[in-house]
């Protein structure tokens, strides 16, 4: 397997609408390279305090349906088209990678670089799909940062989703945003 030179992968990073992805999705093999670069991140005192669970299949579907029911709890008066939003949001890309920060208490680590660490695993699991041909897309939403969902998931308390990435095959062109001009933000600290 060839891979891009890096410059190609981060000067081409773009997300790809979860809509837009479909199969193949990574085999295997692919996945297996995919999260071992993908945990190659900054990681002080080497305390790994990230995790990954896949969503794949029909899990994917049981997923978004035990979601919706969730949402239409908390707001019965949820309309049908956010309704089906939450059932239908994890079933286009073959693969989804719920990403969670396992947050430990630690002198020498604090928790928000214990986040950013796992932050870093999404990331790298963007440029990682992109390397390997695939497209992806790193999502939050609601459901991230609830905890009914995370014990859905089986998440411990110590425990948070950074995001769900979703990655697939792009089924269109996707087009390039407008980026942030780097004199708006870019400076020099003097003193």
């Amino acid at each position: 397997m060839t891979l891009p030179p890096p410059s190609d992968v981060l000067f081409r990073r773009r997300s790809v609408p979860t809509r837009l992805l479909g199969a193949p999705g990574p085999s295997a093999d692919e996945l297996a390279l995919l999260f071992a670069a993908a945990i190659r991140v900054p990681d002080h005192t080497a305390l790994a305090p990230w995790r990954l669970i896949t969503l794949q299949g029909d899990a994917k579907l049981r997923f978004g349906e035990r979601v919706a029911a969730m949402a239409v709890e908390k707001n019965p008066a949820l309309p049908e088209d956010k309704r089906a939003k939450d059932r239908l949001r994890y079933t286009y890309a073959p693969l989804v990678v719920v990403v969670v920060a396992r947050l430990q208490d630690n002198p020498k680590v604090p928790q928000q670089e214990q986040l950013l660490s796992a932050g870093c695993v999404a990331y790298n699991l963007l440029l990682g799909a992109q390397a390997l041909g695939y497209g992806a897309q790193w999502i939050t939403g609601w459901a991230a940062y609830d905890r009914d969902v995370a014990a859905l998931l089986g998440l411990a308390a110590d425990e948070r989703v950074i995001g769900f990435v979703h990655i697939g095959t792009p089924q269109g062109e996707v087009p390039e945003r407008k980026r942030p001009a780097l004199a708006g933000i870019v400076s020099a600290w003097n003193g």
